[in-house]
């Protein structure tokens, strides 16, 4: 029989195979951010577990293997709205929120409520999905009123009231510090994949991640979601490096506060109407960019101030802001983007900048890469052998029945050999339930 200490060995290793680390580091204004650091890993059995983890006090990682639906979870509202964009098919409706409809045309509307509020994200969390199966369905997360230090990794947020506007938003952001959302995908929902509200939001890394804009209702009737990306803040500072925006008509950012936003190595593509937009104060710097198929840049009444790094000579101004020449964007069958406006590059004082390749670089990786599900599985895989079979990591997720084991290092000695016989889908957190004492040695 098996000593209870090689037992209590054989278990941490379990727990080890399947714990979900983040993959790389932000770059950026959100340089430097731990997240929910080397706290053990914590895996939520169910949505009301999922809400307590992000908004305790503590330090946590918390890991999500699979659909965590909030859907009818606060019940349904039916009330009087309105349809400002028509009553077709592909219209979206609105919600009467703060009496936004006016005197528009009156239509009655039947809504989620767990949608219209995002979860509360606490401070010094990291929240991080296992392969393909991070999925929060429903409901978005709300980062507001102080919190600092939060990553969000490879996570799918998805299905908010798609067909009404006000039906709900990804990601709230307010009064928030050193932010970084990687590798994440937003899809079908009401209203905005990230916004920023009015009270300033500082150190914010929005990277590698996928707006997936199509949809079935839209404020265009046509299908390319509106409400995209809305900077409202005082002052937010905001790093947006290799991100894929597809399939949008507006607000693509709409710089509408006094945002110092970077765009870098991102790639816009499908748009149907525009994508940026915003008000007197906004400054967006755009570099090493890829626009493909983008009807219109720029609004005509942009107000704010913008540098598209418009040619090598040009571009050699950005030294002062980011201590080197900005990159170059590339464009096809798309608009207009000459602006090289450099009143407020002495707003990048003090902030870490990122890196930046070529734009065609961006242009062939960041629509592959970019978003849920694409973290690459080979930094991420740890094998090991039982009876000459490999299981990898991001496979012990999926099979319904393993013998999970070691063969080389960990254990070593006689012990590499042990073999945990499991007789249900792997579940990490779990792990803990399974008899332990059943370890037999592998033929």
């Amino acid at each position: 029989m098996k000593s209870l200490a090689a037992v209590a060995v054989l278990a941490g290793l379990v727990r080890s195979v399947l714990a979900q680390n983040v993959s790389g580091a932000a770059e950026g204004f959100a340089t430097g951010i731990t997240g929910g650091g080397n706290a053990t890993p914590v895996y939520p059995n169910d949505i009301d577990e999922l809400v307590s983890l992000l908004g305790s006090s503590e330090a946590q990682v918390i890991v999500l293997s699979k659909t965590y639906d909030f859907t009818k979870s606060e019940g349904t509202t039916t009330e009087a709205g309105c349809a400002p964009y028509g009553t077709g098919a592909g219209c979206q409706l609105a919600i009467n929120a703060n009496d936004w409809c006016g005197s528009t045309t009156a239509a009655t509307v039947t809504y989620d409520n767990a949608a219209i509020e995002g979860i509360t994200v606490a401070s010094n969390k990291t929240l991080i999905g296992v392969g393909s199966s991070g999925i929060i369905k429903g409901k978005g997360l709300r980062m507001t009123n102080g919190v600092s230090n939060i990553i969000v990794q490879n996570v799918h947020i998805t299905d908010l009231n798609p067909q009404y506007v006000w039906g709900g938003d990804a990601f709230t952001f307010a009064e928030s510090d050193l932010i970084w959302i990687d590798h994440c995908t937003t899809s079908l929902l009401g209203r905005q994949h990230y916004v920023f509200g009015q009270k300033p939001s500082s150190r914010i890394t929005l990277s590698n991640n996928f707006i997936d804009g199509a949809t079935s209702w839209s404020a265009g009737c046509d299908g390319y979601h509106y409400w995209t990306i809305e900077l409202v803040g005082t002052e937010d500072r905001i790093t947006f490096q290799n991100n894929y925006i597809w399939s949008t008509s507006g607000r693509g950012p709409a710089l509408s506060g006094s945002t110092l936003f970077h765009a870098v190595n991102s790639v816009w593509s499908n748009i149907s109407g525009h994508a940026i937009e915003g008000d007197t104060n906004g400054q967006g710097l755009f570099e090493g960019c890829v626009f493909d198929d983008v009807e219109t840049i720029v609004v005509d009444d942009f107000k704010g101030h913008l540098f598209s790094s418009p040619d090598d000579t040009t571009n050699q101004q950005c030294e002062s802001a980011l201590g080197r020449a900005c990159v170059s964007n590339i464009y096809s069958n798309s608009g207009t983007f000459d602006s090289s406006d450099t009143e407020f590059f002495a707003n990048f004082t003090g902030l870490s900048v990122a890196t930046a390749v070529s734009a065609s670089e961006a242009q062939s990786k960041v629509p592959a890469s970019a978003g849920f599900g694409k973290l690459s599985s080979s930094s991420r895989t740890q094998k090991t052998k039982c009876k000459n079979d490999w299981v990898g990591r991001d496979n012990l997720l999926d099979d319904a029945k393993l013998s999970l084991c070691w063969a080389e290092g960990g254990l070593g000695g006689a012990l590499s050999r042990l073999c945990l016989p499991l007789d249900n889908a792997m579940d990490p957190h779990a792990i803990g339930a399974y008899d332990l004492m059943s370890l037999e040695a592998a033929d």
